[in-house]
């Protein structure tokens, strides 16, 4: 490709406080529609907003965690523009003076580079309305149950040059602030969107191209298709030496193309001035400090963490802690079976193949980590073999109760008698004469091979349950005659 991809990401972080950024209303999701509201929210005359202290706490946690700049003092003003769904006319954010400042993230990358990404600016704004254009006979319906809801706009330099490092830095600050406690991620709810502004230019040429902002892509795999999509669609037009509009678009995972929405307006064209009904927010470093202090561990350093303590993989130690819920999982699983290696293979395995297949999140795993962490245990005392396990994991996903129950129910347990296993494997010798005369003429590396035969007969025998570790050795001592 002759054309560098220049990406930012502007994330749109919803809080996780009770009530909103400027009134008394509740956040919560899914309420009738309008009743999450209150005159502020309305823009009714005479109505004043409050400002929400949690908001604060939460924006000054954020900017800790990715290494930014506090403002001491930030500044709310009015971002005009008309929508229906903004009754006011204007949205309150913050322009020249936000809550925080430049930063930077470190993201690991796949082939094991460290890509960094500047942050230019996280500043906290209130949420508009919503239109909903479904099942109203050609009319549009208003909600305003997510006006004033607290927003916290997470703003990237344009360092990014690809799908997966604009994938890969968008789950790095899902992961923050779900550590934080400060947004649920909720990207099929709305708690968690993002705006992709994306220009292509020469390879070699400093000057950036003309970009477009494709608008609320809510899932990290519809990001990186919109991003494919726009890459194409601006170099085909780039091509054919056409000229591309600064414009905001929309990205339609139907379709899986991009289209135009309106033409980008400049900062310029909202028209923003200091909102004369909210002071300046003037902290000191007292509070700031106190919020550094009371963060909890965040991903980087529990994957740190976690290699050392557990003697992980860089890669296993990543992906057990890009999300708290799993990260936690994952410690009580391995401080019930005390061997941290196999509970990471069972989590990342097993387990999460079932809740793939459920589309489920750890959080709604029907097995507990404790449970999970029993069962491990069985295959650490030689109680039931891997493979037995797989299929008593099933069976305690599917409800039939806990790991030691179902051993005792469908009677799992190994055969582990040296003397009963080695008459066995004399039986199996014995009817397979041909077959022992080949192995003992073989040489060693045929012989690594044949054994498995021998193996295979000795687990149809005794139906899984002959322990592997008590086998091999008598296996080999009676086949090398």
């Amino acid at each position: 490709m002759n054309w560098e991809v220049v990406i930012g990401l502007e994330i749109h972080a919803q809080l996780s406080t009770k009530s909103k950024l400027f009134s008394g209303a509740a956040t919560s999701f899914g309420a009738e529609p309008n009743t999450n509201t209150t005159l502020v929210d309305l823009g009714m005359p005479g109505a004043l907003p409050v400002f929400n202290k949690e908001a604060l706490r939460m924006a000054v946690m954020f900017g800790h965690a990715v290494n930014a700049e506090i403002g001491m003092k930030s500044v709310f003003a009015r971002k005009n523009y008309f929508y229906p769904d903004l009754p006011k006319g204007y949205q309150t954010s913050q322009m020249d003076d936000p809550i925080v400042g430049k930063g930077y993230l470190d993201i690991p990358m796949e082939d094991g580079s460290v890509k960094r990404v500047g942050i230019t600016r996280a500043h906290l704004e209130e949420d508009a309305g919503k239109s909903l254009h479904e099942d109203f006979h050609g009319m549009t319906g208003i909600d305003l149950n997510r006006s004033s809801t607290p927003l916290l706009e997470i703003v990237s330099e344009p360092d990014i040059r690809s799908a997966k490092e604009a994938v890969a830095y968008v789950k790095m600050i899902h992961s923050i602030v779900t550590y934080l406690g400060i947004c649920d991620g909720n990207m099929a709810e709305g708690s968690m969107r993002c705006d992709v502004n994306l220009s292509l230019r020469p390879k070699g040429q400093q000057e950036f191209g003309t970009r477009t902002e494709i608008k609320n892509v809510n899932s990290f795999r519809f990001i990186e298709k919109a991003i494919l999509c726009e890459i194409e669609r601006q170099a085909d037009i780039l091509e054919d030496g056409g000229k591309i509009v600064q414009e905001t678009r929309l990205y339609d995972p139907d379709k899986d193309e991009t289209r135009s929405m309106r033409t980008k307006e400049d900062a310029n064209d909202y028209r923003y001035f200091p909102c004369p009904d909210l002071l300046p927010v003037v902290i000191d470093q007292e509070y700031v400090d106190a919020i550094k202090a009371s963060l909890p561990e965040l991903p980087s350093q529990k994957a740190a963490r976690f290699q050392e303590a557990y003697q992980l993989s860089e890669y296993d130690a990543g992906v057990l802690s890009a999300s708290r819920a799993m990260a936690d999982y994952f410690e009580t699983v391995a401080a019930t079976c005390n061997n941290a290696k196999v509970s990471a293979n069972w989590v990342m395995g097993e387990l999460s193949k079932l809740l793939n297949q459920s589309n489920l999140d750890i959080t709604d795993s029907p097995v507990s980590a404790t449970a999970l962490g029993e069962l491990l245990v069985r295959i650490e005392d030689n109680t039931i073999n891997g493979k037995t396990a797989k299929s008593v994991l099933q069976a305690m996903w599917d409800g039939e109760g806990s790991a030691d129950e179902i051993i005792s129910a469908k009677g799992l347990k190994q055969v582990t008698d040296t003397g009963a296993i080695e008459t066995m494997i004399q039986g199996i010798i014995d009817a397979n004469a041909a077959q022992v005369e080949q192995y003992r003429a073989a040489d060693e590396d045929k012989r690594k091979k044949m054994i498995g035969f021998f193996m295979g007969q000795v687990m149809k025998a005794s139906q899984g349950k002959a322990n592997p570790g008590v086998v091999t050795p008598i296996l080999t001592k009676l086949l090398n005659g």
